[in-house]
């Protein structure tokens, strides 16, 4: 039977230490019988899980045993490692295991250095922390989970789940994973990245910059026709001014910052109106539908239709401009 060891330090996430106990623990063959043996393991001490405390059943011998380990998240990604931990993880990836982290238990894994010179994810509000703590590592903030083969790291929350269906896919098959998906109430494979979940808005604007009055201006009229001429007769510069200046302080070029800007509002639109999607694109300015779809996709990570469909909220409304009425899901 195939040994999973669930890694639970001091600070562990309870939804990231629960997912795989219960995805793994109730998957089940055509026969009936179950492949993994779920382990919770941990150092001998008691440790916070925040709402309750729990002792694991299992030390760091079972870790270093174990066919495969998950790494949960903790509540303080910036905590450390016992060193003692980081020794298991190694003995164990040195023997062959697959080591796989959920949300920042990624900072477990890169603290091993097994994520060195690999495409890791993370939950994208700790991505930054990420890169920055362990920069021999290359952060994909936008995606659901990363499969090195050996390695795996996934995103936050939900996404822990995504990354045990794909484990017991690969593992078992499109079938057995199917079932456990259905146990779950989850999609087997979902539409997308990290960057559909994150809070919708325009991008920053530097304060205290002389750049801060014009990236408000275009946050205000992103909905209009604007060209880099435009844009730069407003400023009072030239085109060739105004591009240098613009990435010296935002690090892009005025028309990406537009673009993006205009994706952020249209998300909004479709959380919050029943407005087509060819009018939500001429609402944020742009010209083409099929542009507006590969922007969006491009920014977003999946289709606007398929945005609505995941963050409409239970109101909608009547065209453009008629009374907000409930709707049924």
């Amino acid at each position: 039977m195939h040994v999973i060891a669930v890694l639970a330090l001091d600070g562990v996430v309870a939804f990231d230490l629960a997912t795989p106990l219960e995805v793994f623990g109730r998957t089940r063959l055509a026969d009936g019988t179950t492949p993994y043996d779920v382990r919770v393991c941990g150092t001998g001490e008691e440790i916070d899980a925040g709402a309750f405390a729990v002792r694991p059943p299992h030390g760091l011998d079972a870790v270093a045993a174990a066919d495969t380990i998950i790494l949960p998240g903790c509540a303080d990604p910036a905590s450390g490692v016992p060193d003692e931990v980081t020794a298991a993880l190694r003995t164990a990836a040195a023997r062959g295991a697959r080591l796989a982290s959920i949300c920042t238990g990624a900072f477990v894994l890169a603290a091993t250095g097994l994520l060195d010179g690999r495409r890791a994810t993370t939950h994208w509000a700790a991505a930054g922390m990420l890169a920055e703590r362990f920069p021999a590592v290359r952060v994909d903030p936008d995606v659901l989970y990363v499969d090195n083969g050996p390695v795996l790291t996934s995103a936050g929350a939900a996404a822990g789940l995504d990354l045990c269906l794909h484990l017991i896919r690969r593992d078992h098959g499109s079938a057995v994973a199917a079932d456990a998906a259905r146990l779950s109430v989850m999609p087997l494979e979902r539409e997308g990245g990290q960057a559909q979940f994150i809070v919708p808005q325009a991008p920053p604007t530097p304060r205290g910059s002389d750049m801060e009055p014009l990236l408000r201006w275009l946050a205000e009229n992103c909905g209009t026709d604007l060209t880099l001429e435009r844009i730069a007769a407003h400023a009072g510069m030239s085109t060739r001014t105004l591009n240098r200046r613009f990435r010296e302080q935002t690090g892009t070029t005025p028309l990406q910052w537009l673009h993006r800007a205009r994706v952020r509002r249209a998300q909004h639109l479709l959380e919050t109106t029943g407005d087509t999607v060819d009018r939500v694109a001429a609402m944020v300015g742009f010209g083409s539908p099929t542009a507006f779809r590969e922007r969006f996709r491009r920014v977003v990570g999946t289709s606007p239709q398929a945005y609505r469909a995941a963050f409409r909220g239970r109101t909608e409304r009547v065209g453009s401009s008629g009374p907000a009425r409930p709707v049924s899901r």
